[in-house]
């Protein structure tokens, strides 16, 4: 069988079983898929004759790019040709620091024709982010909007550099490329080891993580998030994503054209609720992939005045609220399931269309993925550690980290892919997180999770963020301490602290209750992470150092006499 025949077969197999998760779990395998390159030999495959919308990219002001399958074939073959020219070969380096354009598109797709690596990065990168990855990558080549160049000035490095969008000096115009031929030929075969795909983690704990992916571990990879994401051929799926994090790879370009489906993209410099509402009315968006804080945003409209036709609603980054869920449920008849997965894998776990929703829940496994949680001592509990199964190695999941062979042994010990992440597994099979392995903590003697605070805060209507850790106390060791970004109308109060309080006690139970409250902003990675560590060792440094307990903006339980005596 051919590498394409093997891949059709394990993609169909999916589609055909969309809502029957039992069976698609059981009975899938990862296609052996020797010398497969999936630009060449699937997607130039599906391309052929085929004129439907393959990206649509609505701007600011409304304006619509739309491209075809077989353009977008056309236009890679093109970009993979001229890159050649300027000297690009197999296994080099391209940072591409773009936008929401066409371009990224093109170049992604012709990257992996190429058979050249891609670090995708965020336009927002600073001087020393930027600097990092230009050493630590090895990058020989930059692909980066005009609007950008100006970061790459503050930096020294020797590199193939091209801009698209404008001109600017020492760099060539990435628009030369359409000038090239659109007859591409492959320059070897294409293997399952082959790298292609290099992000650095947005490293909420220390420096980042080189995370390597294969030509094969995201492309076919990611047969585990279209079947999550429920996507169908003729589906128009918008992911609400920057360019330059995994998400938007997983949800912006392998799961939907896996599918067949029209990736769809509304490229803005600031989400707001309602216009978002108004394109994917207007565009007639059927699936829709968005974090738990934009859905947040969301739910304070009246969704129920908008007649969307999405026929299917996902959330990722971190867990969704239930109440999120309800709301959404009773506007538009529909479940936003949640999943859960890493730049270091595909979509792992995840509520799959036809599964009973268990609110609060990330789901079951996925198709292609054996799921275990592991004690401290690698054995297999019902609270634990999320693992992964190595035997045999899912497609999905990374080589390793490209430069940490020490860590990348470390996660992958004992037949298992540790992820650093703790959840409850029911027995029906489905998982409930708890927090990363790090942030969960103990007071008195009580295990604490962060997020299950936190989900408890934002129902209140004075939340609009909120960050739960541990602060040092003499009697329990440690109380959770939660860090609030007020929503707009509430001031920084007594007031307000008492009426959090107060909503706290009617929510959690008494042993692991808020029990100091402190009106802050909340220090967040460039991907939007909210970085806990920061506030652990923020609390911790205060006492160590004989610190005033408290700082302006904090409020403890004991100062609200009416709270005494919980």
């Amino acid at each position: 069988m051919s590498g394409l025949a093997a891949f059709l077969k394990a993609r169909d197999f999916l589609l055909a079983h969309r809502e029957d998760p039992d069976t698609a779990t059981r009975d899938f395998r990862w296609p052996d898929l020797p010398g497969f390159n999936w630009a060449v030999d699937y997607f130039d495959a599906l391309a052929a004759g085929e004129e439907r919308t393959a990206l649509r990219i609505v701007a600011e002001d409304g304006a619509e790019t739309s491209l075809s399958f077989l353009e977008l074939s056309v236009r890679s073959n093109q970009v993979a040709n001229y890159l050649r020219l300027l000297g690009i070969r197999r296994g080099d380096r391209i940072l591409l620091m773009l936008g929401n354009v066409v371009p990224l598109w093109e170049t992604m797709l012709a990257a992996l024709k190429l058979g050249a690596v891609v670090i995708p990065s965020t336009t927002l990168l600073g001087r020393d982010d930027l600097i990092d990855r230009l050493t630590r990558g090895r990058v020989s080549a930059v692909v980066a909007s005009v609007e950008v160049v100006d970061k790459f000035t503050q930096v020294a490095f020797e590199a193939t550099r091209v801009v698209v969008g404008g001109s600017a000096r020492g760099w060539v115009p990435f628009e030369d490329a359409y000038e090239a031929s659109d007859d591409f030929v492959t320059d070897g075969r294409t293997t399952s080891a082959d790298p292609y795909l290099l992000y650095f983690t947005s490293g909420t704990t220390a420096q980042a993580k080189l995370v390597l992916h294969t030509a094969h571990s995201y492309p076919v990879g990611h047969l585990s998030t279209m079947y999550w994401l429920g996507l169908r051929p003729g589906d128009v799926h918008f992911n609400i994503s920057s360019p330059g994090w995994a998400k938007h790879a997983w949800s912006s370009f392998f799961a939907p054209w896996n599918a067949g489906a029209t990736v769809f993209v509304h490229a803005v410099r600031r989400f707001q609720a309602a216009q978002t509402l108004g394109v994917i009315v207007r565009h007639r968006v059927t699936s829709l992939c968005a974090p738990p804080t934009v859905w947040r945003l969301l739910v304070q409209e009246d969704l129920a005045a908008w007649p969307v036709k999405l026929t299917s609603a996902v959330s990722a980054g971190e867990p969704l609220n239930a109440q999120v869920i309800d709301t959404v449920q009773r506007a538009w008849d529909i479940d936003v399931r949640d999943g859960y997965g890493q730049t270091e894998t595909t979509a792992q776990i995840g509520n799959a269309p036809g599964q009973p929703l268990t609110p609060g829940s990330m789901g079951r496994a996925l198709p292609g993925y054996r799921i275990v949680l592991l004690d401290h001592q690698s054995r297999e509990t019902a609270e634990g550690e999320i693992a992964i199964e190595l035997r045999p190695w899912p497609t999905g999941l990374m080589v390793g980290y490209e430069d940490d062979p020490r860590r990348t042994g470390e996660v992958t010990a004992g037949g298992f892919y540790r992820t650093g992440d703790v959840a409850r597994r029911d027995g029906a099979g489905t998982f409930t997180f708890i927090g990363r392995a790090d942030d969960v903590f103990k007071s008195a003697d009580y295990r604490v999770s962060p997020f299950e605070l936190e989900s408890a805060l934002i129902t209140h209507p004075a939340v609009a963020e909120a960050a739960v850790v541990p602060s040092p106390d003499a009697v329990r060791l440690a109380v959770p301490k939660a860090f609030i970004v007020l929503a707009e109308g509430w001031e920084p109060t007594a007031e307000s602290a008492l009426a959090i309080f107060r909503h706290i006690r009617e929510h959690v139970s008494p042993f692991k209750r808020i029990r100091r409250v402190e009106f802050s902003t909340l220090p967040k990675t460039i991907s939007g992470k909210i970085r806990r560590s920061e506030l652990r060792h923020q609390e911790s440094a205060r006492f160590e150092n004989g610190l005033p307990p408290r700082v302006p903006g904090e409020f403890w339980e004991e100062d609200f006499p009416d709270l005494r005596g919980g």
